[in-house]
């Protein structure tokens, strides 16, 4: 099993990529949403809105999961982290709501007044998620050590994603 200090696990970590969070609706269903997150060290912050159903889900059940993946299909890798989420509010979360705004958004963008005190003001709490178990994966490898390097050396065997 990979550690939070794999390397690929920090470079997916530290990037600028969108994260799918996905958390237990009151049916027994998945929820699933793209985040921006901000990752401290130790662990994963998600600010949103206490109005959204992530948030509200979080109130009965803690149990979440974290994708974090490149989205390229020439260097496909990603990570799935499952945790327990605690819910910040006040200070901690405006806090960490704004480092997650500044990985994100340029500084034109967090002082245009249409921009930043709106992102501000919506997300009014911050998810704060402990890593538990962690599994990451790299079709790089996969590639490599099973397809004789096929991916890598004819390009267009991948078709590209859509934008």
């Amino acid at each position: 099993m990979p550690l939070i200090t794999d390397p690929i696990v920090q470079q997916l970590l530290k990037g600028r990529y969108v994260a799918t969070l996905a958390s237990h609706n009151s049916d027994g269903s998945i929820h699933m949403v793209a985040v921006w997150f901000y990752f401290d060290g130790t662990n994963i912050f998600v600010t949103t809105s206490s109005r959204t159903r992530k948030a509200r889900n979080l109130q009965s059940n803690s149990k979440v999961s974290v994708m974090i993946d490149s989205r390229d299909p020439l260097s496909s890798f990603g990570v799935t982290i499952v945790g327990a989420a605690k819910i910040l509010t006040g200070d901690a979360s405006n806090k960490l709501g704004a480092e997650v705004h500044r990985k994100y958004m340029s500084a034109a963008a967090l002082a245009d007044p249409k921009v930043g005190p709106v992102f501000a003001g919506w997300d009014d709490i911050t998810i704060e998620i402990t890593p538990g178990s962690i599994i990451s994966w790299d079709m790089r490898i996969l590639d490599q050590q099973v397809l004789g390097s096929s991916f890598a050396n004819h390009p267009t065997y991948l078709l590209p994603l859509e934008r």
